[in-house]
């Protein structure tokens, strides 16, 4: 099991359990190290001390906080425990909503919860609770020196919480609508069609990082100092002039994909997690502010 990001108790009502989180996912990418273009030499980054122009060691530097212009208060790890509300050590849940009331655009991280030592009875109560009735719990608590918003909901063999974004943090960007009466029936009645014939059951494990994987047998051909064969580009498509033939055409060359292997008893069996896309806005993240479509 990963290692454990929170631990504390879940209260709801009178009924309190300890629980642990640890991370659910987590993204992969091909990392780089710089060098030294001259004898591919790693390089370091050395911080320096900008009044005495000198280099100084990580075990010299505190936090700051810049309140005027140049000038700082300094704040260590006794002020920021002191400053720690309630929810760093009890996670209570403040409300039950639909889980079809939640739009994904506020999710942020996923996270596995489990319950911790004598926990297991409060625990499979709650998740059997959430499970039937089809509401999620909405809850506070504090990690990662921020208080978060967060909801928990029952997966496949536990629960699973996830960390939101606060209203005032996602995008309400005005121009973000779509204009239906643009569409007529027939275009309607064969994108429904399409998409029938491209539906599938969901399996996670079938879509692949294949610019992870071309990077991975770029760097294999260079290290065996072999050469490496340019991935093809994707054939550039004219815009739509005619959709109904668009469609059509598409519609032609589309093929039903293969059934899950798993059989649809197996799909049945997996807790869903409905998600609204009611208002659906881009949102950014905490620490690039990158923007992304919800």
């Amino acid at each position: 099991m990963a290692s454990t990001v929170w631990k504390g108790h879940l209260t709801f009502g009178l009924v309190s359990l300890p629980v642990k989180l640890f991370s659910a996912a987590r993204g992969e990418t091909v990392s780089f190290n710089q060098l030294h273009k001259e004898d591919h030499s790693r390089v370091k980054q050395v911080l320096f001390c900008a009044l005495e122009d000198k280099p100084v060691p990580r075990s010299e530097l505190v936090k700051g906080y810049e309140y005027e212009k140049d000038k700082y208060v300094v704040i260590d790890d006794e002020d920021i425990k002191k400053a720690a509300p309630p929810t760093a050590r009890t996670m209570e849940i403040l409300e039950f909503v639909k889980s079809s009331e939640v739009d994904a655009v506020y999710l942020e991280s996923s996270y596995y919860m489990a319950p911790d030592e004598a926990g297991e009875k409060p625990y499979a109560l709650l998740f059997e609770g959430l499970r039937r009735t089809g509401y999620v719990a909405v809850a506070k608590i504090a990690m990662h020196n921020r208080e978060h918003i967060v909801v928990i909901r029952p997966g496949a063999k536990g629960m699973i919480l996830h960390t939101m974004y606060y209203a005032d943090e996602v995008r309400q960007v005005e121009e973000f609508r779509t204009d239906t009466s643009l569409i007529k029936d027939k275009e309607l009645a064969l994108a429904n069609t399409l998409i029938e014939t491209l539906a599938a059951p969901f399996e996670p494990e079938k879509y692949k990082d294949k610019y992870r994987e071309n990077l991975m047998a770029l760097i294999k051909a260079k290290v065996e100092g072999q050469d490496f064969v340019e991935t093809s580009a994707p054939e550039t498509l004219a815009p739509v002039v005619d959709i109904m033939e668009a469609l059509r055409q598409s519609l032609a060359q589309s093929k039903k994909p293969p059934k899950s292997s798993k059989g649809t008893a197996a799909a049945a069996e997996q807790p869903t997690f409905s998600l609204s896309a009611k208002d659906a806005a881009p949102a950014r993240t905490k620490k690039t502010r990158r923007s992304a479509t919800g």
